[in-house]
């Protein structure tokens, strides 16, 4: 996905707001593989990284195309990583267990009424149209 037109598209799938929070998209938003292309690393000793394979960049480039892509929030593209949508889906759920067990600042809100957790399935944006939105 190289072509500006193909960006353009990509971006306007769902309004111009990221696929997954619904946030408006900003300057620098990503493009993310809704099933993941997986690109493949090696350990470059002289620069002491990972780099992406030249001669095998990718486990699924057949999925590298625009019905496979979304427009994405670059905290929501991090955060997913190259998850499925039901393993990021987890993810977010398990983000108030990690609060809730490791950090301090979160349970000193809760327990001022701050805060309030509220059980509920993750819904993605894009799960609650019924057609993507255009700009």
């Amino acid at each position: 996905m190289s072509k500006k037109s193909d960006r353009e598209i990509i971006f306007n799938k769902f309004g111009g707001r990221c696929a997954y929070c619904g946030d408006p998209l900003q300057k620098g938003w990503h493009v993310d593989e809704i099933e993941p292309v997986r690109r493949n690393h090696v350990w470059n000793h002289d620069k002491r990284r990972n780099e992406i394979d030249k001669n095998n960049p990718m486990m699924h480039p057949e999925r590298l195309h625009i019905d496979n892509q979304n427009p994405s929030c670059a905290s929501c593209n991090i955060n997913k990583h190259s998850e499925s949508l039901e393993d990021f889906r987890k993810a977010i759920k398990g983000y108030m267990v990690h609060l809730n067990e490791r950090n301090t600042q979160f349970k000193i809100a809760k327990r001022y009424g701050l805060v309030i957790e509220i059980d509920k399935p993750v819904v993605f944006y894009f799960e609650t149209l019924t057609t993507p939105k255009t700009k």
